[in-house]
C-alpha cells in the first residue's frame, strides 16, 4: 500500500478563500489487470447501486494497433482491492478499441467502444515488426467488403444482469473514449466526434429509453482559427445545476499546445459554447463531479514527468487550478493514460488507467484510489 500526502495551495478565484488548501492522499496504487505479453489500453470504470466496482478495456492485443483487441470487463466485489479474471464482452472480426461503461439509475450496464481497421493500414503495418504483421495480413485478407462495412463503426450495448450477458450491437454515428454520461432527468447524453464519416462533427446525442435507442440533438462548434482535424475524444459532466461542461483532447501538430479545449451548454446539450483553453496540457478527459460541488477531471501526462494527473476546478468549471494538479500515479514512458474515475461511498476516488508497470513488459490495467481533501 502506498500512502503519500500531498498538499499545495490553490489558486484564488471568487468562490475560494486564498487561504484554502488542497490536500491529495494518495491511498494504494494497483494491477487490476495483466495479460502476459499482451497489450491492454483505454480503459473506464463505474459503480453499480450495490456498490460493486466495473471497469473495461481493451486486452488481449498485441501492441497499440492490431487486430486482435476485444472488450474485455473485470469486476471487484471490494471496493477495489481485488479484480476478477477478465471476460470477454466484445469480440468483433475488428479491431474493437476504447471502452466507455456507465451503469444507469435502473440498474442497466452500457459499454461503448469503436472498431478500427488501422492495422491494415499501410502506414501502421510498417511500425511493427513483420512476423507480427504477417498474421494481421492474414486476418485482413480474410475480411471481404461486406464484413469491413458491417463492422466498421461506434457502438453500444446494454446488459439488464449487471453485465453478465449483452444485447444487441446498437450502432451510433460518434464515439469518445469513455463514452455517454446520465443526466439528473434520466436522459444519456454522448458528445463524441463522427470517426467514420465526412465531415468530421463534434455531435450531441441522447437516449430517453435507457441506451435503446439515439438520436442527434445537438452539434459543438469548432473555434476560429482551429481545426475540426485537432479535436478528440470527449467527455462531459453535468454541474448540479444542470450546466453541462465537455473537455475536448486538442491535439495540433505542436505537441506544446496540446492543451483541453471546453464548452458549456445550459439548454440540456442542444446549443454549446465556442471551445476555449482550459490551460490543461494532458489528454483525453474524464471528469466527476464531486458531492461538494467540485469538478475533477483525470487526464494523461505524455510528456516528462510522464504520469496520471487530476486537476481540480472549484467555481463550477470557469476557471482549473493548473499550477497545482495532482499525480495520481508516475509512469516509465509516455503509452499511458486515459484514466476514469468514479466516487466511492467514502468519498474517496478509484481512478483506473493503463500503462507498463515495469521496465521490458506492455502495458496492463492498474488503478490508485485516492482523495482529494
Amino acid at each position: 500500500m502506498i500512502l503519500l500526502c500531498i498538499t499545495v495551495l490553490t489558486a484564488a478565484t471568487s468562490h475560494q478563500s486564498e487561504a484554502q488548501v488542497t490536500k491529495a492522499t494518495i491511498i494504494s496504487s494497483h494491477v487490476l489487470c495483466k495479460e502476459e505479453n499482451r497489450y491492454i489500453g483505454w480503459p473506464t470504470i463505474a459503480k453499480t447501486g450495490g456498490g460493486e466496482l466495473l471497469a473495461v478495456f481493451s486486452g488481449d492485443r498485441d501492441a497499440h494497433v492490431c487486430p486482435w483487441g476485444k472488450t474485455e470487463l473485470v469486476r471487484s466485489a471490494d471496493s477495489g482491492r481485488t479484480w476478477s479474471e477478465p471476460v470477454t464482452v466484445n469480440n468483433t472480426p475488428l479491431d474493437d478499441r476504447d471502452a466507455g461503461i456507465i451503469v444507469t439509475r435502473p440498474g442497466t450496464v452500457i459499454v461503448s467502444w469503436f472498431t478500427s481497421l488501422a492495422f491494415d493500414d499501410p502506414r501502421y503495418l510498417r511500425s511493427y515488426p513483420a512476423d507480427m504483421t504477417a498474421a494481421w495480413k492474414r486476418h485482413a485478407g480474410k475480411l471481404g467488403p461486406e464484413i469491413r462495412d458491417e463492422w466498421l463503426g461506434c457502438w453500444v450495448r446494454r446488459s439488464e444482469d449487471g453485465g453478465e450477458t449483452w444485447g444487441d450491437f446498437i450502432k451510433i454515428p460518434v464515439n469518445a473514449p469513455h463514452g455517454p454520461i446520465e443526466l439528473a432527468d434520466g436522459r444519456l447524453l454522448y458528445v463524441g466526434k463522427t470517426l467514420w464519416m465526412n465531415p468530421k462533427t463534434l455531435q450531441v446525442f441522447e437516449s430517453r429509453d435507457d441506451g435503446r435507442s439515439w438520436r442527434k440533438i445537438g452539434e459543438i462548434p469548432v473555434a476560429p482559427g482551429e481545426s475540426i482535424d485537432h479535436y478528440h475524444e470527449l467527455h462531459a459532466v453535468e454541474l448540479g445545476d444542470g450546466k453541462l461542461v465537455t473537455l475536448i483532447r486538442y491535439n495540433p501538430p505542436e505537441r506544446e499546445n496540446n492543451i483541453m479545449r471546453q464548452t458549456e451548454s445550459t439548454d440540456g446539450g442542444r446549443t454549446w459554447t465556442t471551445p476555449h483553453s482550459t490551460g490543461i496540457w494532458g489528454y483525453p478527459p474524464h471528469l466527476i463531479r464531486l458531492r461538494d460541488g467540485r469538478v475533477v477531471v483525470v487526464y494523461g501526462h505524455r510528456r516528462e514527468p510522464y504520469s496520471e494527473r487530476a486537476c481540480v476546478s472549484y467555481d463550477g468549471c470557469m476557471t482549473w487550478d493548473t499550477e497545482h494538479t495532482v499525480e495520481i500515479a508516475p509512469a516509465i514512458n509516455g503509452d499511458l493514460g486515459y484514466p476514469a474515475s468514479v466516487v466511492m461511498d467514502d468519498g474517496s476516488i478509484y481512478t483506473v488507467y493503463y500503462q507498463i508497470e515495469k521496465a521490458g513488459e506492455k502495458t496492463c490495467l492498474m488503478g490508485t484510489r485516492w482523495r482529494l481533501e
